[in-house]
Formats: structure tokens, C-alpha cells, sequence
């Protein structure tokens, strides 16, 4: 991607000044790292090896866990080389590869969590279609396509971004490469590139948004009306973990990007970013696996054949 400005590397935001504060940021940060590869580890190693979880909702959970995983493993580890080393410096193609790799999956992951609502509808709404409607190859689709839409949406905001000369300094505002703090320091003029592939982000992100409210309204109006208050708590509780998540997906961005100016400052920017980029991937295992007791009974019996085998 060309660029005519003779920026060579970056600056990202430090979390703390003193070196005490900076090694307590590695520490926490080491912590969440250990706790998401730890959580979203099991739930794939689970789902692989346990054929009872060979459904087509817990393949999205697989490939949900799978993007969970690359997303924190974009920002994290280089943040907490930047605690532990004392440096803020990250060069201009690591830059590049953070800022590709992080739209890609959060928005292949927005794209998944609109396909796994659609297969709660299915599975609540219309049960007797449900093997015609998902089955294997109908899954290996949906999964893809929720894969490539991140795929475009990342090179399109890539592209546009790093093509744009850069000549405010090289101080990114952010601990991690973002687009809206690398488009500050432009000085170019020449957004519509940028603006037309966010005109085409927020399109997607409005359709899906849609889609995972009518797939809801459609799944309570069912629930609502079954006669068994057995079958009804069945229901929800199949759907709670993918409606947690997707709250916590949405309003974390939501408040980052749309927060009212007068709460904007470096510090709060900092800590909000951090809930929107770490937080989820850490999180999502323990919302989906607090209520599921197959899952929970998948992860014991893998527990179990690895102590066996050692």
C-alpha cells in the first residue's frame, strides 16, 4: 500500500508512566491473555472432540471461538510487550497487519453472531425444518460468507486508511493501531475512500442488526406461546448466552464510538477501547458455557482423556 509519507513506525498509547504500573498492566494483561486462550481453548478442543456437540450450533460457537482468539491475539500480546520492554514503537507494516487483522475479525464476528441468531430462529420457530434448513453444507456457507464480509470490510478500510499520507506526527492515540486515531494524522483531504467503505460498514452492520432484533422478536413470540413453562425456560436458555453476548458485542463498540464528546478524554478512550477489544474474547466462553450443561459436561469428559492419557 503506498504511502507518501516517511513515517517508519508508531507510537501507541501507554497505559501508565511508572515502570511499577506498567509491569501490574503485564501482569493483568497476561491474565486475561491466559483466561481467553485458556476459555475459547477448551470450548474448541470440546466441540472437536466431542461428537454429541457435532451441531450446527456449536459449529458457530467453534468458529465464534476461533475469531475470539485471533481478535485478542491482535491487540493484547503487543500491548503487553509494550508494558513489559517499556516501549511504545510499533512499525508501520505491524501497524498495518493490526489495524487489517482487527476489523477483519470483529467484523467476521459481528457476521457470525447475525447467523447464529438465525439459527436459534430455525431451531425455536421452525424445528421441523431444522436439519433441511442447517445442514452441513448450509452451515459451511453461512460461516464462510460471515468470514469473507470481514474479510472485504478489512481490506477496504486497510487499503483506504494506509493509502493516505500521513504528516501529523506518529503518536497514534490508542494502545493498539485504530482507524480513526491513524486518520488524525493524516493530512490529506481525501476521505472518500474511507467514507464510502464506512458507508458500506455501517450498511452491513444496520442489515445485521436488524436481522438479530426480527430473528429475536420471532424467537420470544414462540417462546411466549408454547404451553409448557418446561419447554419455555428450554427456549431461553438456549438463547440467553447469544443474546449476552451480542449485548456485550454491541454495547461496548456502541459506547466507544458514540459516547457524548464531554465524556471523551485520553484516559476513559483508553479504557473503553480496552473493554471493546479484550473483554468480549475473554468473556464469551463463561457466558456461553454458564448455562450449558452439554458443554460443560463436553469440557469435563476432555478433561478427563487427557489426564487418562497422561
Amino acid at each position: 500500500m503506498p504511502n507518501s509519507s516517511s513515517v517508519s513506525e508508531f507510537l501507541l498509547l501507554a497505559f501508565a508512566d511508572t515502570r511499577e504500573l506498567q509491569l501490574l498492566h503485564f501482569a493483568l494483561f497476561l491474565g486475561i491473555y491466559l483466561a481467553a486462550l485458556l476459555g475459547n481453548g477448551l470450548i474448541l478442543s470440546a466441540v472437536a472432540c466431542h461428537h454429541r456437540l457435532h451441531t450446527p450450533m456449536y459449529f458457530f460457537l467453534l468458529n465464534l471461538a476461533l475469531l475470539d482468539l485471533g481478535c485478542i491475539s491482535t491487540t493484547l500480546p503487543k500491548a503487553m510487550a509494550n508494558a513489559f520492554w517499556d516501549t511504545r514503537a510499533i512499525s508501520y507494516q505491524g501497524c498495518a497487519a493490526q489495524v487489517f487483522l482487527f476489523v477483519f475479525l470483529m467484523s467476521a464476528e459481528y457476521s457470525l453472531l447475525t447467523v447464529m441468531a438465525y439459527d436459534r430462529y430455525v431451531a425455536i420457530c421452525k424445528p421441523l425444518h431444522y436439519g433441511s434448513l442447517l445442514g452441513s453444507r448450509a452451515c459451511a456457507t453461512m460461516a464462510a460468507a460471515a468470514w469473507g464480509s470481514g474479510f472485504l470490510n478489512a481490506v477496504l478500510h486497510t487499503a483506504n486508511t494506509f493509502s493516505l499520507p500521513l504528516c501529523q506526527g506518529n503518536a497514534v492515540d490508542q494502545f493498539f493501531c485504530e482507524i480513526p486515531r491513524i486518520l488524525k494524522l493524516s493530512c490529506s483531504d481525501a476521505y472518500l475512500g474511507e467514507v464510502g467503505a464506512l458507508i458500506f460498514t455501517i450498511c452491513l452492520a444496520f442489515g445485521c442488526f436488524v436481522f438479530i432484533v426480527f430473528s429475536y422478536m420471532q424467537i420470544f413470540r414462540a417462546v411466549l406461546s408454547m404451553p409448557s413453562s418446561q419447554g419455555r425456560h428450554k427456549a431461553f436458555s438456549t438463547c440467553l448466552p447469544h443474546l449476552a453476548v451480542v449485548s456485550l458485542f454491541l454495547s461496548t463498540i456502541i459506547f466507544a464510538y458514540f459516547k457524548p464528546p464531554f465524556l471523551s478524554s485520553p484516559a476513559l478512550n483508553l479504557e473503553v477501547s480496552f473493554l471493546y477489544s479484550v473483554l468480549p474474547p475473554a468473556v464469551n466462553p463463561v457466558l456461553y458455557s454458564m448455562r450449558n450443561k452439554v458443554l460443560k459436561n463436553a469440557v469435563r469428559i476432555f478433561f478427563e482423556y487427557m489426564l487418562l492419557r497422561k
